[in-house]
């Protein structure tokens, strides 16, 4: 199957590629080298943030669900350090709603890992030509703009990125410690933050952040039902 990307001759386009699996990022890989250039690879959202702004790509294509910093916490930071960047997710979270959050928020593409080949090649694409691609299998047919209007906003929270760095971290069962580490802050910090987000939310356990966690896909299960 051809993988050339339609553009300039003598112009291939720059990619960097974030996903938690090996296999997949291997995969994707010689997908798309034939029409571009990999300028890298990340494992979870932090590593990626590090990678692109040090090799500054054209195209991001990364998972929502990535430990240490999610996709969509990833995307939101270099939206701001890297402006011009397109930002595709490539994911296995079928939800429609937060296909429309994430482009709402200046992603420029959606498309299932569960997609054919191809469809990953054009959504490259439709974005390097300045449009937005959502996979027709979230859209169900629909304009774009139909589809963006009438999805819910599911992340429309009380909590600030840094708190919601610090749940990610919690939710996925780090320590306190650990989640400071990782964060360069204080052990105390953490906490401060943990019972800060617990007593705006209502929350009364750490199991409840948990769940609320990933219903608002800022951790994602992973039993396989992303």
């Amino acid at each position: 199957m051809a993988t050339h990307i339609s553009r300039s001759r003598n112009h291939r386009p720059r990619i960097l590629l974030a996903d938690d699996h090996t296999l997949l990022l291997d995969a994707f890989r010689r997908l798309l080298e034939p029409g571009c250039d990999i300028v890298g690879t990340a494992r979870d959202g932090h590593a990626l943030i590090e990678l692109a702004v040090q090799t500054h790509p054209e195209v991001i294509i990364l998972d929502i669900a990535m430990p240490r910093l999610n996709g969509i916490e990833a995307a939101a930071q270099l939206r701001h350090r890297l402006p011009g960047v397109k930002i595709i997710f490539l994911t296995m979270n079928q939800d429609p709603d937060v296909a429309a959050e994430v482009i709402r928020q200046g992603a420029s593409g959606f498309v299932l890992k569960t997609s054919a080949s191809a469809e990953l090649i054009s959504a490259i694409e439709v974005t390097l030509s300045g449009r937005i691609y959502i996979t027709p299998l979230i859209t169900k047919g629909k304009p774009i703009d139909f589809f963006l209007s009438n999805a819910a906003r599911p992340f429309a929270d009380k909590l600030t990125a840094r708190q919601r760095e610090v749940l990610q971290l919690l939710a996925e069962g780090r320590s306190m410690k650990e989640a400071a580490d990782i964060l360069k802050l204080t052990p105390r910090t953490v906490a401060f933050h943990k019972y800060s987000m617990m007593e705006v939310l209502g929350l009364q356990t750490s199991a409840e952040l948990v769940q609320y966690a990933v219903e608002r896909h800022i951790v994602v299960a992973r039993d396989g039902s992303q």
